[in-house]
């Protein structure tokens, strides 16, 4: 039975709601979801304040085009199920997006109401309506699609912008597999982001509905070693689109790099989220966390990894070498952080590690740093301050500086084309390959979740051009 239309009273003026959240002590001994999802009066509310511009900007500025200004009628009108509904022509994954995508630098920066007032709470009417649809999930009509039986396409990697290429090719009725090289599946949305920000049944559901929809995923299977790039395309595959990530990390390059005790965010992260280190005792692959930790970084990786330290009962301090205002990190994380006593100590850089006789790192030697002319970035570049050097005590270090692409599978294939490990395509995504298509971190390098699927869903639309022309 539909539900009770209520009438829609738009008013933006109204104080933009707030994302109730858990407790900041509990967090500490905790991996249970921080932001805690808008109550159905807060959703109305919140929704409420959407203008329903004649010309919506924020459809234009998602990445994934979903229709906002219509779902965010039907949940002002508390017609949650109606909202998901909208969401899900465009996009399978909103209790995915409606948590971890940067709203606030895509569809929330151009919400008109947001030009005179604060921005209509975009992300987070989009988990609110995904929550909703997971607790009616029983009332709902099982999907009832016929297994497709198009041309095959192979999909390498499962990360986003694999999910949302295989959403598109298997609804225009590809037959569709996903090859992961790791057990489990979501690429960086499983190893990379942590439970407290994505819990995994959220991820695992929403993965669901795409096998729901026939698309087959392959795990333990790594393109390049298993079998190569000729390998699928003799097996039957008309295309493959590559979405491998970016899961080989950057390195400090300074001495003692080498000591236990000294993690990079992908190590670090991977170990926990994926291998569920902090289930210790109960674990196979347990992570070690000393008394006092340092993260190196300011993005959300750091942020990441700094917030699991202190979940670990240790002293954490995220060292930058820049001030607050260029970190790239989500202000969210950021304010969430601090909440749980992270500390930050900004403009500084280590320069050396040094660890006791046993090889366990002790203490970092730093530099102060100033700010100079902006870089490549567009930030202020950091300047060393001679003479500035000082230590800090620590026994656990993370450097979460950023990341390049996997280059298995691009070693394998000498003849595809890269720059600087990144798989180099055209204006459709396709390669230096013929029907060789690639998107996200592999492309772009370090990136963000939804610029991965804005990625897959080009890529998508150009195999979809190709194999039916």
């Amino acid at each position: 039975m539909a539900p009770e239309k209520l009438p829609y009273k738009p008013n933006p003026r109204a104080p933009r709601a707030v994302l109730p959240v858990l407790e900041p002590r509990r967090r500490a001994s905790t991996p249970e979801e921080v932001a805690l999802g808008f109550t159905p009066e807060q959703a109305i509310a919140e929704a409420q304040r959407c203008l329903q511009c004649a010309k919506p900007e924020c459809v234009n500025a998602c990445p994934l085009h979903i229709d906002i200004k219509r779902f965010i009628r039907r949940l002002a009108e508390g017609d949650a199920v109606g909202a998901h509904e909208v969401i899900g022509e465009q996009s399978p994954f909103p209790g995915v997006c409606g948590r971890v995508c940067q709203h606030e630098l895509f569809c929330e920066d151009a919400c008109v109401t947001g030009k005179k007032w604060d921005p209509v709470a975009i992300g987070s009417l989009e988990r609110f309506a995904a929550d909703h649809a997971r607790l009616r999930a029983h009332e709902l009509s099982p999907n009832g699609s016929k297994k497709p039986q198009g041309p095959k396409v192979a999909l390498v990697g499962s990360g986003p912008a694999s999910l949302i290429a295989a959403y598109d090719l298997v609804r225009l009725h590809y037959r569709v597999t996903i090859f992961e090289a790791l057990h489990k599946l979501g690429g960086v949305l499983a190893y990379g982001i942590p439970n407290f920000r994505l819990p995994r049944e959220i991820l695992a559901e929403e993965i669901a509905r795409l096998q729901n929809l026939g698309v087959e995923f392959v795990p333990d299977f790594i393109v390049g070693k298993t079998a190569t790039i000729e390998d699928l395309f003799d097996e039957g595959y008309q295309a493959i689109f590559v979405g491998t990530g970016a899961g080989l990390p950057y390195l400090m390059g300074i001495p003692g790099e080498n000591l236990t005790g000294v993690y990079t965010a992908n190590e670090f992260l991977t170990r926990i989220n994926l291998m569920e280190a902090y289930k210790f005792p109960d674990v196979s692959t347990p992570v070690r966390v000393g008394k006092r930790t340092i993260v190196v970084g300011g993005g959300n990786s750091a942020m990441d990894a700094a917030r699991w330290a202190r979940r670990f009962g240790s002293e954490t301090i995220v060292l930058f070498r820049r001030g607050r205002a260029e970190m790239r990190a989500r202000l969210e994380e950021i304010e969430h952080a601090e909440e749980e006593e992270v500390q930050f100590h900004f403009l500084a850089a280590p320069v050396a590690l040094y660890g006791d006789e046993n090889g366990h790192v002790r203490e970092m030697e730093c530099i102060r740093m100033e700010l100079g002319e902006p870089d490549s970035s567009g930030r202020p570049s950091p300047v060393p301050i001679e003479g500035s050097n000082f230590r800090i005590m620590c026994d656990t270090v993370v450097a979460a500086i950023g990341q390049a692409p996997n280059p298995t599978l691009q070693k394998a294939t000498p003849q595809l084309i890269t720059k600087r490990g990144k798989i180099v395509v055209n204006e459709s995504g396709e390669t230096s390959l013929p029907r060789v298509y690639a998107g996200g971190d592999v492309v772009r390098g370090g990136s963000t979740v939804i610029l991965a699927m804005k990625d897959g869903r080009a890529a998508a639309e150009a195999i979809h051009e190709a194999l039916s022309s």
